[in-house]
């Protein structure tokens, strides 16, 4: 019998050891649009085994029962809704399920802390930093999913913010050292403790302002991770522990180069109120809502006849769904012998990554595809810059007025092209709500219009040149 539960439990590691190999894998192929669809799949059968591991050493048969129907009507829930959701809004279901995984670390340290007296101190620590970071990342996560939503539409900050911070923090530390070296549970101070981090969730998204919002996501992203990885500890479970682990590490990487690419310190975003300001003042110097009109043929002329297009896809192409169209458009200038690029920004469709995985799908070629850092420099050798639904990350006076919340981001330098074209819906702001300069310069024209019926005309308009 002995022989028999040392080989069970053999069994059980080497099951959890190939889930983590999985995860790895699939973790690093997500490093390429082209392999991300198989990742998720990879990384989706290391899950699965890591689960039946888990379902065959537990000791009670009701678990048994209840896990796998949690699972089925969490599964079946989030593939309906994955199916009805439209691209333009994956970031905000990537901020909600993220929160999703926190509160759910969060819960299970809830219960850990509550048998308290079955845990030495150091696993009874490791649950408070679970469950500090969960729901911290629960609220926020939620905050941030509803600003991508537009059901908060602005920063709102509070003064004093700081002081609030650390009046939390501090509260939150005391508690939690209670909860962390005391043998017996304390249902009141572990609510209020989590309450306490909870505010403090909500407190520290709501001030952020909506340019910077993709990287406070990245930071939530981070924080479930770590959740996830101190309750695998808790509970002793490996696959959990690993997993935690890799997305805390890969979440906190992805921050930081999140900060770079925004050219933001974490406590300028989070703490100092940096790019909060008044938004509905418009810009100093600029005639917001002016724009230089011009006409589908003329634009696809210009086009046309140019030695070299670089394309700028923004939200406005995502949420059009004109991806495809796009290509079919860049298809008709390369047999024109013009030469065609895509230049992407790190925060383009408010979520790193976002726009290359819609790229990808319209099948353009990955070679074709660069990001700021890569293709910046070449704008001054462009004849046209063709900016698709893009304003902020476009948009001048970022790099030269300091009064604007933008100033020291970097942009793409559109501007820089022989001339600039853009598609645009209406005379409006970019996510931000900062008015962009770049529209009223001489030598840009603006297309007004829906995206994909805009790429459609222009597709027309140079069919019709032949």
């Amino acid at each position: 019998m002995i022989a028999n539960s040392a080989g069970h439990l053999l069994s059980i590691d080497i099951a959890y050891f190939i889930a983590t190999c999985l995860f790895v894998v699939g973790l690093r192929r997500m490093s390429s649009p082209t392999k991300a669809r198989s990742s998720i799949w990879i990384a989706g059968v290391g899950m699965a085994i890591a689960i039946i591991a888990t379902l065959t050493i537990a000791g009670d048969p009701g678990r048994r029962v209840l896990i796998p129907i949690a699972m089925f009507l969490g599964a079946g829930f989030a593939f309906v809704q994955s199916r009805r959701v439209s691209m333009t809004d994956a970031p905000a279901l990537i901020a909600l399920y993220n929160g999703l995984g926190g509160g759910a670390a969060a819960g299970i340290a809830f219960v850990e802390l509550l048998r308290a007296s079955e845990h030495s101190s150091s696993l009874r620590f490791f649950a408070v930093v679970g469950a500090l970071a969960g729901s911290v990342a629960f609220a926020g996560s939620l905050m941030a999913w509803r600003k991508l939503r537009s059901d908060i539409r602005r920063s709102i900050p509070f003064p004093n913010r700081q002081v609030v911070y650390l009046a939390i923090m501090t509260l939150l530390l005391l508690v939690g050292l209670i909860l962390a070296y005391s043998n017996s549970a304390h249902p009141v101070l572990l609510l209020l403790f989590v309450l306490l981090a909870l505010f403090f969730g909500i407190s520290m998204t709501l001030p952020i302002a909506a340019a910077d919002l993709p990287v406070l996501i990245s930071l939530y992203n981070a924080l479930t991770g770590l959740a996830v990885g101190f309750e695998g500890f808790v509970l002793g479970n490996p696959a959990m522990m690993v997993a935690g682990t890799l997305v805390f590490a890969a979440g906190t990487l992805l921050t930081q180069l999140m900060a770079r690419a925004v050219n933001r310190r974490l406590s300028e975003i989070m703490y100092s109120g940096f790019g909060v300001g008044d938004d509905d003042k418009p810009m100093v110097g600029t005639r917001d809502g002016f724009v230089n009109e011009v006409e589908a043929h003329d634009a696809a002329a210009s086009m046309a006849f140019a030695n070299r297009v670089i394309v700028v896809p923004g939200y406005g192409m995502a949420i059009a769904q004109a991806q495809h169209k796009l290509r079919e458009l860049t298809q008709l200038l390369d047999e024109r012998g013009v030469q065609t690029a895509f230049a992407i920004h790190p925060v383009a469709g408010r979520m790193p990554g976002h726009m290359n995985v819609l790229l990808a799908d319209a099948g353009v070629p990955y070679e074709k595809i660069a990001d700021l850092s890569a293709i910046n420099e070449e704008f001054s050798h462009a004849d046209v810059a063709l900016v698709i639904g893009a304003n902020d990350t476009v948009n001048p006076s970022a790099r030269t007025d300091e009064k604007s919340p933008l100033f020291g981001m970097p942009v793409l330098n559109v501007d820089q092209a022989g001339s600039v074209i853009v598609l645009k819906r209406a005379k409006g702001r970019g996510y931000a709500n900062v008015a962009n300069p770049l529209f009223e310069e001489p030598g840009t024209r603006v297309l007004l219009g829906d995206a994909k019926d805009s790429l459609q005309e222009l597709i027309t308009s140079i069919k019709a040149l032949d």
